[in-house]
Protein backbone atom coordinates (compact mmCIF):
# COMPACT_ATOMS: atom_id res chain seq x y z
CA UNK A 1 0.00 0.00 0.00
CA UNK A 2 1.32 3.30 -0.72
CA UNK A 3 2.00 5.80 2.03
CA UNK A 4 0.36 9.03 2.33
CA UNK A 5 2.48 11.43 4.13
CA UNK A 6 1.26 14.87 5.39
CA UNK A 7 4.49 17.38 6.40
CA UNK A 8 5.18 19.09 9.83
CA UNK A 9 8.51 20.98 9.86
CA UNK A 10 11.69 20.82 12.31
CA UNK A 11 15.40 21.58 12.65
CA UNK A 12 17.71 21.07 16.08
CA UNK A 13 21.17 20.96 17.56
CA UNK A 14 22.27 19.36 20.79
CA UNK A 15 21.58 21.23 23.73
CA UNK A 16 23.74 19.91 26.82
CA UNK A 17 23.05 22.64 28.76
CA UNK A 18 19.59 24.42 28.66
CA UNK A 19 19.48 26.73 31.56
CA UNK A 20 19.14 29.34 29.65
CA UNK A 21 15.53 31.75 30.12
CA UNK A 22 14.51 32.46 26.87
CA UNK A 23 12.21 35.67 28.06
CA UNK A 24 15.03 37.74 25.86
CA UNK A 25 15.43 35.71 23.07
CA UNK A 26 13.81 35.72 19.96
CA UNK A 27 11.54 33.40 17.99
CA UNK A 28 11.76 34.24 14.12
CA UNK A 29 11.45 37.95 14.59
CA UNK A 30 15.57 38.31 14.67
CA UNK A 31 17.69 39.79 17.08
CA UNK A 32 16.16 43.37 17.63
CA UNK A 33 12.40 41.97 18.52
CA UNK A 34 9.37 44.75 19.78
CA UNK A 35 8.21 44.85 22.82
CA UNK A 36 5.13 43.03 20.53
CA UNK A 37 7.12 40.40 19.94
CA UNK A 38 8.81 39.68 23.27
CA UNK A 39 5.33 39.63 24.81
CA UNK A 40 4.12 37.00 22.52
CA UNK A 41 7.10 34.79 23.14
CA UNK A 42 5.75 35.02 26.69
CA UNK A 43 2.20 34.12 25.38
CA UNK A 44 4.02 31.34 23.73
CA UNK A 45 6.24 29.97 26.59
CA UNK A 46 2.80 29.95 28.60
CA UNK A 47 0.91 28.13 26.09
CA UNK A 48 3.56 25.59 25.72
CA UNK A 49 3.86 25.24 29.08
CA UNK A 50 0.33 24.52 29.69
CA UNK A 51 0.57 21.93 26.74
CA UNK A 52 3.18 19.97 28.75
CA UNK A 53 1.23 20.45 32.32
CA UNK A 54 -1.90 18.90 30.90
CA UNK A 55 0.46 16.12 29.01
CA UNK A 56 1.69 15.28 32.13
CA UNK A 57 -1.42 14.98 34.16
CA UNK A 58 -2.26 12.66 31.18
CA UNK A 59 -4.89 14.66 29.41
CA UNK A 60 -4.70 14.15 25.98
CA UNK A 61 -3.75 17.56 25.12
CA UNK A 62 -3.56 19.56 21.54
CA UNK A 63 -1.11 22.25 21.12
CA UNK A 64 -1.65 24.92 18.62
CA UNK A 65 1.49 26.81 17.98
CA UNK A 66 2.75 26.92 14.08
CA UNK A 67 4.82 29.66 14.32
CA UNK A 68 7.73 28.58 11.96
CA UNK A 69 11.45 29.08 13.05
CA UNK A 70 14.28 30.48 11.27
CA UNK A 71 17.85 28.64 11.20
CA UNK A 72 19.39 31.42 13.27
CA UNK A 73 16.77 30.75 15.84
CA UNK A 74 16.46 27.43 16.78
CA UNK A 75 18.70 27.41 19.37
CA UNK A 76 16.98 29.87 21.21
CA UNK A 77 13.66 28.26 20.62
CA UNK A 78 14.52 24.73 21.79
CA UNK A 79 15.76 26.82 25.27
CA UNK A 80 12.49 28.34 25.64
CA UNK A 81 10.19 24.87 24.64
CA UNK A 82 12.91 23.13 27.25
CA UNK A 83 12.63 25.82 30.22
CA UNK A 84 8.65 25.58 29.23
CA UNK A 85 9.10 21.67 30.41
CA UNK A 86 11.19 22.21 33.05
CA UNK A 87 8.43 24.56 34.48
CA UNK A 88 5.57 22.10 34.12
CA UNK A 89 7.68 19.23 35.53
CA UNK A 90 8.72 21.51 39.02
CA UNK A 91 4.76 22.45 39.62
CA UNK A 92 4.50 18.15 39.51
CA UNK A 93 7.23 16.75 41.90
CA UNK A 94 10.18 17.48 43.20
CA UNK A 95 13.45 16.39 41.38
CA UNK A 96 15.18 13.74 43.22
CA UNK A 97 17.82 13.49 40.85
CA UNK A 98 19.39 17.22 41.41
CA UNK A 99 21.45 17.94 44.85
CA UNK A 100 22.24 14.63 45.34
CA UNK A 101 23.59 13.38 48.13
CA UNK A 102 26.51 10.93 48.89
CA UNK A 103 25.39 7.72 48.14
CA UNK A 104 27.01 6.18 51.64
CA UNK A 105 24.77 8.68 53.49
CA UNK A 106 22.08 5.72 52.19
CA UNK A 107 19.11 8.29 51.93
CA UNK A 108 15.73 7.25 51.04
CA UNK A 109 13.02 8.29 49.69
CA UNK A 110 9.95 6.61 48.19
CA UNK A 111 7.19 7.28 45.22
CA UNK A 112 3.27 5.99 45.67
CA UNK A 113 2.97 4.35 42.07
CA UNK A 114 -0.73 5.13 40.86
CA UNK A 115 -3.39 3.04 42.28
CA UNK A 116 -5.11 2.58 38.77
CA UNK A 117 -1.87 0.42 37.79
CA UNK A 118 -1.56 -1.11 41.31
CA UNK A 119 -3.32 -0.38 44.66
CA UNK A 120 -1.21 0.10 47.71
CA UNK A 121 2.27 0.23 46.15
CA UNK A 122 4.75 2.79 47.67
CA UNK A 123 8.53 2.15 45.89
CA UNK A 124 11.00 3.30 48.43
CA UNK A 125 14.30 3.94 46.67
CA UNK A 126 18.35 4.95 47.99
CA UNK A 127 19.43 6.96 45.80
CA UNK A 128 22.87 9.42 46.04
CA UNK A 129 26.38 10.07 44.17
CA UNK A 130 29.71 8.20 44.59
CA UNK A 131 32.69 10.65 43.72
CA UNK A 132 35.73 10.35 45.85
CA UNK A 133 37.79 13.19 47.53
CA UNK A 134 40.53 12.65 44.31
CA UNK A 135 37.63 12.72 42.06
CA UNK A 136 36.00 15.36 39.94
CA UNK A 137 32.01 15.84 38.76
CA UNK A 138 32.39 15.28 34.97
CA UNK A 139 31.67 18.63 33.48
CA UNK A 140 28.58 17.26 31.11
CA UNK A 141 27.09 15.41 34.29
CA UNK A 142 27.14 11.83 36.45
CA UNK A 143 26.58 8.43 34.79
CA UNK A 144 23.53 7.22 35.66
CA UNK A 145 23.56 3.72 37.47
CA UNK A 146 19.78 1.83 37.48
CA UNK A 147 19.68 -1.28 39.99
CA UNK A 148 17.23 -4.12 39.97
CA UNK A 149 17.50 -6.58 43.15
CA UNK A 150 16.70 -10.23 43.21
CA UNK A 151 13.16 -11.85 44.31
CA UNK A 152 14.65 -12.85 47.42
CA UNK A 153 12.82 -11.14 50.79
CA UNK A 154 12.24 -7.19 49.43
CA UNK A 155 14.06 -5.32 52.50
CA UNK A 156 17.24 -8.18 52.46
CA UNK A 157 17.76 -7.61 48.91
CA UNK A 158 17.05 -3.93 48.92
CA UNK A 159 19.75 -3.35 51.97
CA UNK A 160 22.48 -5.57 49.36
CA UNK A 161 22.12 -3.89 46.55
CA UNK A 162 22.78 -0.68 48.50
CA UNK A 163 25.82 -2.74 49.61
CA UNK A 164 26.92 -3.66 46.17
CA UNK A 165 26.18 -0.31 44.63
CA UNK A 166 28.84 1.21 46.49
CA UNK A 167 31.44 -1.48 46.27
CA UNK A 168 31.03 -1.32 42.17
CA UNK A 169 34.22 0.58 40.44
CA UNK A 170 32.48 2.88 38.65
CA UNK A 171 32.54 6.16 40.02
CA UNK A 172 32.34 8.58 39.57
CA UNK A 173 28.10 8.29 38.97
CA UNK A 174 25.00 8.45 40.70
CA UNK A 175 22.58 5.57 41.26
CA UNK A 176 19.25 4.79 42.15
CA UNK A 177 18.46 1.45 43.69
CA UNK A 178 14.61 0.64 44.07
CA UNK A 179 12.82 -1.60 46.16
CA UNK A 180 10.10 -3.45 44.23
CA UNK A 181 7.11 -2.52 46.01
CA UNK A 182 5.30 -5.71 46.61
CA UNK A 183 5.91 -9.37 46.58
CA UNK A 184 4.41 -12.60 45.25
CA UNK A 185 3.67 -14.62 41.90
CA UNK A 186 4.51 -13.11 38.62
CA UNK A 187 5.46 -9.78 40.39
CA UNK A 188 7.70 -7.82 38.49
CA UNK A 189 10.32 -5.34 37.50
CA UNK A 190 8.72 -4.18 33.92
CA UNK A 191 4.74 -4.34 34.62
CA UNK A 192 2.52 -1.18 34.41
CA UNK A 193 3.46 0.38 37.69
CA UNK A 194 6.69 0.04 37.76
CA UNK A 195 7.17 1.69 34.09
CA UNK A 196 4.91 4.48 35.35
CA UNK A 197 8.17 4.94 37.92
CA UNK A 198 11.01 4.48 35.55
CA UNK A 199 9.59 7.22 33.16
CA UNK A 200 9.03 9.41 36.46
CA UNK A 201 13.15 8.68 36.82
CA UNK A 202 14.12 9.01 33.42
CA UNK A 203 12.16 12.01 33.32
CA UNK A 204 13.90 13.64 36.15
CA UNK A 205 17.24 12.41 34.88
CA UNK A 206 17.39 14.41 31.66
CA UNK A 207 15.71 17.47 33.49
CA UNK A 208 18.66 17.25 36.37
CA UNK A 209 21.63 18.87 35.06
CA UNK A 210 23.59 16.85 37.26
CA UNK A 211 23.12 13.52 35.24
CA UNK A 212 24.60 12.75 32.09
CA UNK A 213 21.39 12.47 29.79
CA UNK A 214 23.81 10.12 27.91
CA UNK A 215 24.87 8.06 30.36
CA UNK A 216 22.13 6.10 32.12
CA UNK A 217 22.56 2.28 32.69
CA UNK A 218 20.14 -0.41 33.54
CA UNK A 219 21.30 -3.17 34.89
CA UNK A 220 19.97 -5.97 37.89
CA UNK A 221 20.78 -9.78 39.35
CA UNK A 222 17.93 -12.64 39.02
CA UNK A 223 14.88 -11.67 39.44
CA UNK A 224 16.40 -8.10 38.51
CA UNK A 225 18.11 -9.54 35.26
CA UNK A 226 15.17 -10.91 33.64
CA UNK A 227 13.71 -6.77 34.42
CA UNK A 228 16.96 -5.27 33.23
CA UNK A 229 16.58 -7.39 29.97
CA UNK A 230 13.31 -6.30 28.91
CA UNK A 231 13.72 -2.52 30.26
CA UNK A 232 16.91 -2.47 27.91
CA UNK A 233 14.59 -3.41 24.71
CA UNK A 234 11.40 -1.57 25.38
CA UNK A 235 13.97 2.20 26.78
CA UNK A 236 16.77 1.39 24.60
CA UNK A 237 16.66 4.65 23.19
CA UNK A 238 17.68 6.33 26.65
CA UNK A 239 19.80 4.15 27.37
CA UNK A 240 23.64 3.66 26.85
CA UNK A 241 23.92 0.07 27.75
CA UNK A 242 21.99 -2.64 30.20
CA UNK A 243 23.65 -5.12 32.06
CA UNK A 244 21.42 -8.13 33.35
CA UNK A 245 23.12 -10.61 35.33
CA UNK A 246 22.07 -14.18 36.28
CA UNK A 247 18.59 -13.79 34.14
CA UNK A 248 17.58 -15.29 30.47
CA UNK A 249 14.06 -14.19 28.97
CA UNK A 250 13.14 -15.65 25.61
CA UNK A 251 13.80 -13.16 22.98
CA UNK A 252 9.77 -12.85 22.36
CA UNK A 253 9.61 -10.41 25.51
CA UNK A 254 13.00 -8.50 24.99
CA UNK A 255 13.83 -8.36 20.91
CA UNK A 256 16.94 -7.88 20.75
CA UNK A 257 16.99 -5.80 17.63
CA UNK A 258 15.68 -2.99 19.80
CA UNK A 259 19.26 -2.82 21.13
CA UNK A 260 21.24 -2.17 18.28
CA UNK A 261 22.50 1.10 19.57
CA UNK A 262 23.40 0.83 23.21
CA UNK A 263 26.11 -1.43 25.11
CA UNK A 264 24.64 -4.99 26.33
CA UNK A 265 26.61 -7.29 29.10
CA UNK A 266 25.34 -10.33 29.81
CA UNK A 267 26.48 -12.72 32.84
CA UNK A 268 25.42 -16.08 33.81
CA UNK A 269 26.30 -18.77 35.32
CA UNK A 270 26.64 -21.92 33.27
CA UNK A 271 24.82 -24.55 35.33
CA UNK A 272 22.08 -21.48 36.19
CA UNK A 273 19.38 -23.85 34.53
CA UNK A 274 16.28 -23.25 37.02
CA UNK A 275 13.66 -21.11 34.22
CA UNK A 276 16.33 -22.16 31.39
CA UNK A 277 18.23 -18.99 32.24
CA UNK A 278 21.51 -20.50 30.85
CA UNK A 279 19.81 -21.60 27.71
CA UNK A 280 18.18 -18.15 27.54
CA UNK A 281 21.24 -16.15 28.40
CA UNK A 282 23.37 -18.48 24.88
CA UNK A 283 20.05 -17.79 22.89
CA UNK A 284 20.29 -14.11 23.38
CA UNK A 285 23.91 -14.24 22.80
CA UNK A 286 23.49 -16.18 19.22
CA UNK A 287 21.22 -13.28 18.21
CA UNK A 288 23.20 -10.73 19.06
CA UNK A 289 26.47 -12.24 17.64
CA UNK A 290 24.36 -13.05 14.27
CA UNK A 291 23.09 -9.63 14.07
CA UNK A 292 26.33 -7.90 14.63
CA UNK A 293 27.63 -10.04 11.74
CA UNK A 294 25.31 -8.23 9.61
CA UNK A 295 26.08 -4.83 11.37
CA UNK A 296 29.47 -4.54 12.50
CA UNK A 297 29.36 -1.28 13.99
CA UNK A 298 25.93 -1.79 16.11
CA UNK A 299 24.32 -4.32 18.43
CA UNK A 300 27.84 -4.38 20.69
CA UNK A 301 27.57 -7.20 23.37
CA UNK A 302 29.59 -9.47 25.80
CA UNK A 303 27.40 -12.36 26.72
CA UNK A 304 29.13 -14.85 28.57
CA UNK A 305 28.06 -18.38 30.58
CA UNK A 306 30.22 -18.12 33.43
CA UNK A 307 32.44 -21.30 33.54
CA UNK A 308 31.34 -23.41 36.93
CA UNK A 309 28.53 -20.95 38.40
CA UNK A 310 25.24 -21.14 39.05
CA UNK A 311 22.79 -18.58 39.66
CA UNK A 312 25.80 -16.85 42.06
CA UNK A 313 28.18 -15.22 40.05
CA UNK A 314 30.70 -12.53 40.65
CA UNK A 315 28.27 -9.19 39.77
CA UNK A 316 31.94 -6.94 39.62
CA UNK A 317 32.84 -6.58 36.39
CA UNK A 318 29.26 -5.55 34.78
CA UNK A 319 29.15 -1.56 35.32
CA UNK A 320 32.40 -1.24 34.51
CA UNK A 321 32.14 -2.56 31.18
CA UNK A 322 28.46 -0.24 31.24
CA UNK A 323 30.59 2.42 31.55
CA UNK A 324 33.04 2.71 28.77
CA UNK A 325 29.38 3.48 26.35
CA UNK A 326 27.79 6.31 25.69
CA UNK A 327 24.44 6.76 24.32
CA UNK A 328 24.15 8.08 20.59
CA UNK A 329 21.02 9.51 20.99
CA UNK A 330 20.53 10.11 16.91
CA UNK A 331 21.50 7.00 15.11
CA UNK A 332 21.45 6.34 11.43
CA UNK A 333 20.45 3.07 11.71
CA UNK A 334 17.77 1.60 14.10
CA UNK A 335 15.61 -1.11 14.70
CA UNK A 336 12.42 -1.04 16.35
CA UNK A 337 10.12 -4.18 17.40
CA UNK A 338 7.39 -1.95 19.14
CA UNK A 339 6.39 -4.45 21.27
CA UNK A 340 3.47 -4.20 24.22
CA UNK A 341 5.43 -4.96 27.96
CA UNK A 342 2.34 -5.79 30.39
CA UNK A 343 -0.27 -4.51 28.11
CA UNK A 344 1.60 -1.17 27.18
CA UNK A 345 3.01 0.13 24.20
CA UNK A 346 5.63 3.25 23.88
CA UNK A 347 4.59 6.47 22.77
CA UNK A 348 7.38 6.23 20.04
CA UNK A 349 11.30 5.36 20.21
CA UNK A 350 14.60 6.97 18.85
CA UNK A 351 12.83 9.72 16.23
CA UNK A 352 9.68 8.06 15.65
CA UNK A 353 6.44 8.75 17.29
CA UNK A 354 3.54 6.55 16.69
CA UNK A 355 0.08 8.01 16.13
CA UNK A 356 -2.11 5.11 14.94
CA UNK A 357 -1.34 1.26 16.09
CA UNK A 358 -3.50 -1.38 13.55
CA UNK A 359 -5.32 -3.49 15.19
CA UNK A 360 -3.37 -6.96 16.01
CA UNK A 361 -3.70 -9.48 17.81
CA UNK A 362 -1.16 -11.00 20.90
CA UNK A 363 1.26 -12.63 18.72
CA UNK A 364 1.65 -9.68 16.09
CA UNK A 365 3.45 -6.59 16.50
CA UNK A 366 4.59 -3.71 14.04
CA UNK A 367 8.63 -3.39 13.32
CA UNK A 368 10.38 -0.86 11.94
CA UNK A 369 13.98 -0.37 10.29
CA UNK A 370 15.28 2.80 9.50
CA UNK A 371 18.70 3.84 7.51
CA UNK A 372 19.86 7.52 6.67
CA UNK A 373 22.25 7.93 3.68
CA UNK A 374 23.14 10.94 2.49
CA UNK A 375 20.14 12.36 2.75
CA UNK A 376 17.70 9.92 2.34
CA UNK A 377 15.77 8.36 4.66
CA UNK A 378 14.36 4.89 3.98
CA UNK A 379 11.89 3.14 6.15
CA UNK A 380 10.92 -0.25 6.42
CA UNK A 381 7.51 -1.25 8.06
CA UNK A 382 6.37 -4.65 8.46
CA UNK A 383 4.05 -6.62 10.49
CA UNK A 384 5.70 -10.10 12.39
CA UNK A 385 4.12 -12.33 13.29
CA UNK A 386 5.34 -15.22 16.41
CA UNK A 387 4.57 -18.60 15.62
CA UNK A 388 5.46 -20.86 18.96
CA UNK A 389 6.70 -23.97 17.87
CA UNK A 390 7.92 -25.58 21.38
CA UNK A 391 7.18 -24.51 25.18
CA UNK A 392 8.72 -25.97 28.09
CA UNK A 393 8.01 -29.01 29.77
CA UNK A 394 7.14 -28.15 33.13
CA UNK A 395 4.76 -25.46 32.89
CA UNK A 396 3.85 -25.06 29.16
CA UNK A 397 3.86 -21.47 29.63
CA UNK A 398 7.71 -20.39 28.41
CA UNK A 399 8.29 -20.16 24.59
CA UNK A 400 11.47 -22.39 24.05
CA UNK A 401 11.30 -22.00 20.52
CA UNK A 402 9.62 -19.42 18.21
CA UNK A 403 9.12 -18.50 14.13
CA UNK A 404 8.67 -15.10 12.87
CA UNK A 405 6.75 -14.53 9.61
CA UNK A 406 6.87 -11.04 8.28
CA UNK A 407 4.32 -9.21 5.81
CA UNK A 408 3.36 -5.56 4.95
CA UNK A 409 1.98 -3.93 7.59
CA UNK A 410 -0.78 -1.32 6.79
CA UNK A 411 -3.25 1.16 9.12
CA UNK A 412 -0.60 2.33 10.76
CA UNK A 413 0.42 6.08 11.31
CA UNK A 414 4.09 7.82 12.59
CA UNK A 415 5.96 10.35 12.41
CA UNK A 416 9.44 10.42 11.78
CA UNK A 417 11.17 13.88 13.50
CA UNK A 418 14.61 14.99 11.80
CA UNK A 419 16.89 17.47 12.75
CA UNK A 420 20.24 18.74 11.23
CA UNK A 421 21.91 15.62 13.37
CA UNK A 422 20.12 13.08 11.10
CA UNK A 423 20.57 15.12 7.69
CA UNK A 424 21.49 18.10 6.17
CA UNK A 425 18.57 20.80 6.72
CA UNK A 426 19.80 23.15 4.33
CA UNK A 427 19.62 20.46 1.47
CA UNK A 428 16.82 18.22 -0.15
CA UNK A 429 15.49 15.35 2.16
CA UNK A 430 13.94 12.71 0.93
CA UNK A 431 11.87 9.84 2.57
CA UNK A 432 10.98 6.61 1.34
CA UNK A 433 8.57 4.06 2.83
CA UNK A 434 8.21 0.54 2.01
CA UNK A 435 9.59 1.40 -1.49
CA UNK A 436 7.45 4.43 -1.93
CA UNK A 437 9.15 7.99 -1.79
CA UNK A 438 6.60 9.76 0.56
CA UNK A 439 8.53 12.97 0.86
CA UNK A 440 11.13 15.10 -1.18
CA UNK A 441 12.17 18.53 -0.38
CA UNK A 442 13.72 20.69 2.06
CA UNK A 443 12.34 21.11 5.51
CA UNK A 444 10.99 23.77 7.74
CA UNK A 445 11.30 24.60 11.05
CA UNK A 446 8.36 24.48 13.68
CA UNK A 447 7.81 25.26 16.91
CA UNK A 448 4.71 22.93 17.40
CA UNK A 449 7.31 19.97 16.48
CA UNK A 450 9.71 20.44 18.77
CA UNK A 451 6.62 20.94 21.90
CA UNK A 452 5.49 17.97 20.80
CA UNK A 453 8.99 15.93 20.16
CA UNK A 454 9.57 17.00 24.21
CA UNK A 455 6.25 15.70 25.59
CA UNK A 456 7.04 12.81 23.86
CA UNK A 457 10.23 11.99 24.78
CA UNK A 458 11.19 14.59 28.07
CA UNK A 459 14.62 14.50 26.29
CA UNK A 460 17.25 17.74 25.61
CA UNK A 461 18.59 15.88 22.80
CA UNK A 462 15.54 15.07 20.70
CA UNK A 463 13.86 18.78 20.39
CA UNK A 464 13.14 17.94 16.66
CA UNK A 465 12.22 21.10 14.52
CA UNK A 466 11.07 18.86 11.91
CA UNK A 467 8.91 16.16 11.25
CA UNK A 468 6.97 14.36 8.49
CA UNK A 469 3.68 12.21 9.21
CA UNK A 470 3.25 8.81 7.45
CA UNK A 471 0.02 7.16 6.83
CA UNK A 472 0.09 3.73 5.44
Amino acid sequence: MKPFVKQTIYNRSLIKTLGVALLTATLGFGTHATAAAKSDNKNTAKEIENYFGERLAGKDAKLNCNAKVKTADVASSRTMVWEAWKRANNTQDKNIMTNLPNLSDAKTGKWQLPAQLEPNATMPYYYGKKVAASETVPANGLPLFVYMHGSGPKAQEWTTGLKLAQMFKDSPSAYFIPQIPNEGNYYRWWQQSKQWAWEKLLRMAMLSGEINPNRIYMFGISEGGYGSQRLASFYADYLAAAGPMAGGEPLRNAPVENCANIGFSFLTGEYDQMFFRNRFTYETKLAFDSLQALHPDQFKHRIELVPKCAHQIDYRPTTPWLSEFTRNPYPKHMMWEDFAMHGRHRQGFYNLRVDKRPALDSMSRSTYTMDIVDNTVNITVKTVRYEILETDPYWHTIDMKIKRHYSEANDLQFTVFLDEHLVDMNRKVTIIVNGHKVFAGKLKTNIQNMAESVATFGDPCRIYPAAVQVKL
